[in-house]
């Protein structure tokens, strides 16, 4: 079955079967999005903290056994437990068995310990030769040099075994994997202080409209400032790109073309907010398809109804292209929507885990029509009856951005369901949870 490219999509929608580009569901364009999606293949080589953030190139393999030898899980004894049923040693019919010395981390005891004898042994310490058990120290009794076992232990009970964690040449992380705090631990354990990742994503945006002004300047009647340019380089940081702030484009033909191609001419993606919905001037939409093949959809969703999504290209150059709404809370739903996990492929991860839809008691009607996804935000608490529920903030409408700060979380309703009575449970997605 020959693939169906992006600019087949653009110049004949029916070749896809049910396309619709004037009723998308939120999952069908996610998945249109993955599509076509071109990560970057670029490697460098970091030093192990430097990789914070940044996607593995390559597989990384364990270069020895962790732990490299057999060790104890505990502070307490080691012994053989042979001596058990061997050891002549008896006190009342428990087993007691002789201290000879003492084993600490990173100062084995290298002396033979025998059948009836036992090691005094720190956690993380080598196990003695001979010995393959450890007891705690709270389970037993001491008297001068001789211990008795007030319970009976299985054979390697407390012992960690020598490659128990990870076994020499074992995968440990694979290339696609999102280097996390744990990671870095992780690496350090095996003794590995560099790694190859691939090169920092970058990303160019710009605002569009001539409404918009600065912060800093007063405002002439009917302006507003530009808040989606500060709320994308917050969203854009978090995830570790190369951000490059275009500022404002007016409404301006040859300064909105001017604008596309330098950004197309050095980043791998660019994000514009306004100019691509129904009523909006049409310079936007044409210097698009002038130099790229770009696709307008509206989403079956709320907020975030207009969306464009596709490539723009200089000759020498391509990029990936997110046309945003302009209203702040659209811009904001939208990306976290569609935009981040595409930011995350097209950074070098592998299948990225989608976040998690937790249930809540949500505790106020919610209006709803059906046949489309709605993103409302919501504050999250565990109540004092110990369950979790879920308040909507207070106005819903796609230019409150204060509803997007107060909010904790995202209460997703999807297109099958409709009007939500207090009480009844519903879906939410953790916004810290997102990035």
């Amino acid at each position: 079955m020959t693939k169906i490219s992006l600019s087949d999509i653009v110049l004949n929608p029916s070749c896809m079967d049910d396309y619709d580009p004037n009723s998308m569901p939120v999952d069908k364009a996610r998945t249109f999005i993955s599509q076509f999606l071109s990560p970057v293949t670029n490697i460098e080589n970091l030093s192990l903290r430097d990789t914070l953030g940044r996607v593995l190139a390559t597989d990384i393999l364990s270069p020895c056994n962790v732990p490299n030898h057999d060790n104890s899980a505990m502070d307490g004894y080691a012994y053989n437990a042979e001596s058990i049923v061997n050891s002549h040693i008896k006190a009342d019919g428990k087993t007691s068995l002789k201290v000879i010395g003492t084993a600490f981390a990173g100062k084995a005891f290298n002396d033979a310990v025998s059948l009836g004898e036992c090691v005094r042994i720190m956690t993380g310490a080598v196990m003695p030769t001979a010995t393959d058990t450890v007891i705690m120290q709270e389970r037993i009794t001491t008297v001068g040099n001789i211990i008795t076992l007030n319970e009976t232990q299985k054979r390697g009970t407390n012992v960690r075994y020598a490659g128990e964690d990870l076994k020499l040449n074992q995968v440990v992380l694979a290339a696609g994997h999102l280097m996390r705090p744990a990671d870095l631990g992780l690496i350090a354990s095996l003794g590995i202080g560099e790694l190859p990742v691939f090169r920092k994503l970058k990303v160019a945006f710009f605002s569009t409209g001539d409404e918009l002004t600065q912060i800093g300047q007063p405002l002439a009647t009917g302006q507003i400032y530009d808040s989606n340019r500060y709320t994308l380089y917050g969203m854009l940081t978090r995830l570790g790109v190369e951000v490059i702030d275009m500022g404002v484009v007016r409404d301006d033909p040859a300064l909105l073309e001017s604008a596309l191609l330098e950004a197309a001419g050095q980043a791998d993606v660019i994000l514009t907010t306004g100019g691509v919905s129904v009523g909006e001037a049409d310079y936007m939409k044409d210097l698009l398809a002038k130099h790229g093949q770009v696709l307008f959809w509206k989403i079956a969703m709320k907020p975030g109804r207009p969306l464009a999504f596709g490539k723009i290209s200089t000759g020498q150059h391509t990029a990936h292209y997110f046309g945003l709404p302009g209203n702040p809370v659209s811009t904001m739903v939208t990306f976290y929507q569609f935009v981040r996990d595409a930011m995350l492929r097209l950074m070098g991860q592998d299948n990225p885990k989608p976040s998690p839809l937790l249930n809540a008691v949500c505790t106020a009607d919610i209006k709803k029509l059906t046949g489309r996804t709605e993103f409302q935000r919501g504050i999250l608490y565990l109540a004092g009856d110990g369950h979790w529920q879920v308040k909507p903030v207070g106005s819903q409408g796609s230019g409150v951005l204060r509803s997007m700060s107060e909010a904790n979380c995202f209460i997703v309703l999807d297109d099958t369901v409709g009007n939500i009575a207090a009480g009844a449970t519903v879906q939410v997605q953790i916004l810290e949870g997102i990035i």
